[in-house]
């Protein structure tokens, strides 16, 4: 009887990583994300918003917050949950303590951004960006910092494989070495049926294809509950960056690193240490 349970469930999960695998990996639905994105005004920050037009047609929402005194600008790449909204705490940070220009846009199927995301969609929409980042007349005059938390570091990481000659420097946080390797440490049960995952990220894989000349700062909670922590390890490790730190954070969880004492200090002294400020 038990054993016929665990194979029902088994089934069951199996099916529901096969046809849902989207909605899980990118829950732009949840807490109501898609019906509200609070903007930068809400703390007096100036911004432009702009639309920008994907290769596939799709419309996207972004937030452009220039500071003209700036060195640099800071394109901000989110996580898989919420919407840039959520992101303005941060912005206020890297614009107003660190005095850098600021770039963010919600992927495809989040905020205001129409379609529905995917790992293919959400590359689109990268190149999309950095289009309009490498010919702005005030962008493409700057250093271009990527920072990516999470799923938003393996799209950094994306970016900085593809464009290697356009990143000046790239933060990441809690970021994985793929989604497939994720799996078994989410669910255990589905530990044999990863390749049925489509939504693959393969960070691992773009890592060795970065610029040995491109500063990198690792940023790890031991702490994750999503992203085992061997995962930025690795990263680090396979790095080709001449140039690059990682700092681990004992108590710091896949969503409160950003929280943990020091964390900021950090990125400062990065900043500061690679001329980005």
């Amino acid at each position: 009887m038990f054993l016929g349970g665990l194979v029902a469930l088994t089934t069951i999960s199996v099916a529901t990583l096969y046809h849902y695998q989207n909605r899980l990996v990118y829950p732009s639905w949840a807490q109501g994300a898609r019906n509200h994105v609070d903007t930068p005004d809400s703390r007096g920050i100036p911004y432009e918003k702009l639309t920008l037009i994907t290769q596939d047609h799709i419309k996207l929402e972004a937030w452009d917050i220039k500071n003209e005194n700036s060195t640099s600008t800071v394109l901000i790449l989110c996580p898989n949950a919420g919407n840039i909204g959520y992101f303005i705490p941060i912005i206020d940070i890297f614009y107003r303590q660190f005095g850098m220009s600021v770039f963010i846009y919600s992927y495809r199927g989040y905020g205001n951004s129409e379609g529905s995301p995917s790992e293919k969609g959400l590359k689109l929409d990268a190149d999309c960006v950095i289009s309009h980042l490498s010919t702005d007349s005030f962008h493409s005059k700057r250093k271009l910092v990527l920072y990516g938390r999470s799923l938003g570091g393996a799209n950094a990481l994306y970016i900085a494989s593809k464009f290697r000659d356009l990143c000046d420097g790239v933060i990441l946080e809690n970021t994985f070495l793929s989604i497939r390797k994720v799996i078994p440490y989410i669910f255990p049960l589905l530990k044999r049926f990863t390749l049925l995952c489509h939504e693959i990220w393969n960070s691992e894989g773009l890592m060795g294809s970065c610029s040995s000349e491109t500063p990198f700062l690792f940023l790890s909670g031991l702490k994750d509950e999503i992203v085992p922590p061997f995962h930025m390890r690795k990263l680090y490790e396979t790095c080709p960056s001449s140039n690059k730190k990682i700092f681990e954070f004992p108590l710091g969880s896949h969503n409160d690193t950003i929280i943990q004492d020091g964390y900021w200090d950090i990125i400062r002294d990065f900043l500061i240490e690679k001329g980005f400020i």
